[in-house]
């Protein structure tokens, strides 16, 4: 059971990963979700940095073990994990439009 599971990991994380690089690269996003997503290059650092720290957390921790050294590790790769949501959310969110200091006249 425990490489079934490891091997699911590895595909979500991979199938994560995929997508942000092709909203880094390309600025595509998936047809489900198109529609929320205002910065696709944003909410792609997002998914890379979400799956680069999921990947940590799960194979530093809870796959690889009790192992109290690899504790700091593994939750580093949690938070960081935690960031990249909160770039995924910032990236469904628009960004702040600078006010032009041109003015028309009126």
């Amino acid at each position: 059971m425990h490489g079934y599971l490891v091997g699911l990991a590895v595909a979500a994380v991979a199938v994560g990963a995929g997508l942000g690089v092709a909203a880094v690269a390309a600025s595509w996003v998936p047809p489900l979700i198109r529609r929320r997503i205002v910065r696709p290059r944003l909410w792609g650092w997002g998914a890379l940095s979400g799956s680069l720290g999921m990947s940590l957390f799960m194979f530093l921790g809870p796959f690889h073990g009790p192992d109290a050294d690899m504790t700091p590790y593994a939750m580093t790769g949690m938070a960081l994990f935690l960031v990249g949501q909160a770039l995924q959310m910032l990236g469904q969110h628009p960004g702040r439009i600078a006010k032009s200091s041109h003015t028309d006249g009126n």
